[in-house]
């Protein structure tokens, strides 16, 4: 199947995953023939996700359980972030961390040891925030504390939410707020829109004209602006057509109903 017009003057395409590839645990519409279409015709693809919650090799049997093919070269996490970040600067450092399994397993590998529910919570070097399910308020006071003691704060991105199938849920971004308020201090973020994720992927894909997709004006686009690139919009996750067109620092290359759209069909 031919590539749109537009696509088709790029060497490689990244695709955000949360409201751009899926929402929830089902593909968009088409998206599976879009990835197809786009591998099809010779073009790298990546997939570069602030999505916290699983580790790469989760998300790539993901992505092929729900018909795309997939590497672990060709999926950048947040998560994958942190933990070069934390290896670079805090190995054998302890932390408190707010996430998921992966995260833990992350946060681990870099080489840190993980002190929540013991008596030097409070005494972590490090409070590393990123989304799951089970956040509770232990898990904010033994962050605050760790903060309001010097600990370094660090989190996978600011999204406040991102789209599930009956509707928006918080992301990392409002569980980190909520450290930030308890605690005054200010967190680093590794995650979109900071261009590491896409400046990885791009390393990873080599020379090239690259475009990025994403269903987030804030990260998507703003990263794909860090990082030199241009960037396009699906409607399919957290941005209204309103809001995209709307975006003028940095702007929208294309705006799409969805990414089958921008990839196979007719701009509208």
């Amino acid at each position: 199947m031919p590539l749109s017009a537009l696509v088709a003057r790029y060497d490689h395409v990244l695709l955000d995953l949360d409201g751009c590839v899926w929402v929830g645990d089902e593909p968009t519409p088409g998206a599976v023939a879009a990835v197809t279409a786009l591998r099809a015709a010779g073009k790298g693809v990546a997939f570069v996700t602030n999505d916290t919650q699983l580790g790469t090799e989760e998300y790539v049997r993901k992505l092929w359980r729900l018909g795309f093919q997939a590497s672990l070269e060709e999926v950048v996490t947040a998560g994958g972030a942190l933990q070069f970040v934390l290896a670079e600067r805090f190995t054998g450092r302890s932390a408190v961390v707010i996430g998921s399994p992966a995260i833990h397993r992350h946060v681990e590998a870099a080489g840190m040891r993980i002190v929540n529910d013991t008596t030097f919570a409070s005494r972590a070097d490090v409070v590393v925030v990123a989304v799951h399910p089970r956040f509770d308020y232990g898990e904010l006071r033994d962050a605050t504390q760790a903060a309001l003691r010097g600990a370094y704060l660090l989190g996978s991105n600011r999204d406040a939410s991102f789209p599930m199938p009956d509707g928006f849920w918080p992301g990392s971004g409002s569980i980190l707020k909520a450290v930030e308020y308890a605690s005054g201090r200010t967190g680093e973020t590794v995650g979109k829109p900071e261009p590491v994720l896409v400046q990885t992927a791009l390393d990873r894909l080599g020379p090239g004209r690259a475009l990025m997709v994403g269903d987030r004006v804030d990260a998507d686009l703003g990263a794909a602006h860090a990082a030199g690139i241009d960037g396009a919009i699906v409607l399919t996750g957290a941005s209204d057509r309103e809001t995209a067109e709307a975006a003028t620092k940095p702007s929208a290359i294309a705006i799409a109903e969805r990414l089958e759209t921008l990839v196979l069909g007719a701009l509208r």
